[in-house]
């Protein structure tokens, strides 16, 4: 772990970074945060990001991204970047519970590091959205559960930002567009990236796709969600933040919908010129402060 480490090409201003900080172990592959937290007294509300690349690719430091969340920092608060397995390596559920180590961690270390414990939200992109809301629905669920959270609030978050995250896997491929280059993923396939997570064509292993889906695990005590997804994906399409946002409303759970018009998969209209920071920003403002 470096401490404070210095990244003046990419921290805002008055962040601080400390880098690098191992939260598990898990079969021995080292697990690391970093935490990026704004020089201000008290303890702050931290947004813990989970990064996107169909659960195969990708890393931390993608937070960094144009529409990443660390201009969350100039509003109070502290942004934990997770590393997780990947597909490659463990099978689901091993990317949820490695998310929700971290999110323990966190909770353990809270005084520590200066992290309000009580003021917890889940933020995440495509792969990394979808981690983000299984996070905000499985409060207590032992099988997602890494074992000892050692906090009276667990594992839990009061918060989820999922940007255009899969939700029901068998139901991808029935709204599905092709892509402007002319390709088409199918999500049935055996080699997609949901049949990889969950070891099998999700179509050959329904229960399996069931468990992994956010949508199956829906309650009336899930935290506010804000779903933002653009109406153009061609990789996880529109319809998935639809079919979210329809059952958190059949539950009663507060939530936003902002539906980006033209966006691709988190490219395109709205997606890259920041009109999208502000929107973050109060949501999670009136949630967690």
């Amino acid at each position: 772990m470096n401490d404070q480490t210095p990244h003046p090409a990419a921290l805002p201003p008055g962040v601080s970074l400390t880098a690098d900080i191992e939260f598990a172990r898990p079969q021995g592959q080292a697990l690391t945060l970093d935490l990026y937290r704004p020089d201000q007294d008290g303890d702050v509300p931290v947004v813990v990001f989970i990064f996107g690349g169909a659960w195969m690719k990708g890393d931390k430091t993608s937070v960094r991204a144009a529409n990443g969340p660390l201009h969350l920092t100039a509003h109070g608060f502290a942004v934990a970047a997770l590393s997780y397995r990947l597909s490659q390596t463990a099978r689901f559920p091993a990317q949820i519970r490695d998310v929700k180590s971290g999110i323990a961690f966190l909770r353990r270390e809270s005084f520590r590091l200066g992290l309000d414990a009580e003021r917890f939200a889940a933020f995440g992109p495509s792969a990394g959205g979808h981690l983000a809301a299984l996070a905000g629905v499985t409060d207590g669920v032992d099988t997602f559960e890494p074992g000892e959270p050692g906090h009276p609030l667990g594992t839990s978050v009061q918060a989820v930002v999922d940007f255009y995250g899969p939700t029901d896997f068998l139901q991808m491929d029935t709204h599905s567009i092709t892509h402007p280059n002319g390709a088409q993923l199918v999500h049935d396939e055996a080699d997609s990236p949901e049949s990889r997570l969950i070891g099998g064509p999700i179509q050959d292993n329904p229960g399996l796709a069931a468990v992994a889906n956010p949508l199956t695990w829906l309650n009336r005590q899930a935290p506010p969600f804000l779903a933002i997804h653009g109406d153009a994906d061609p990789l996880v399409p529109f319809n998935q933040s639809e079919l979210l946002i329809e059952g958190l409303a059949r539950e009663g759970v507060p939530h936003e919908f902002v539906r980006v018009r033209g966006g691709g998969h988190g490219q395109g209209a709205g997606f890259d010129t920041g009109a999208l920071d502000p929107v973050v920003a109060a949501f999670l403002g009136k949630h967690l402060t």
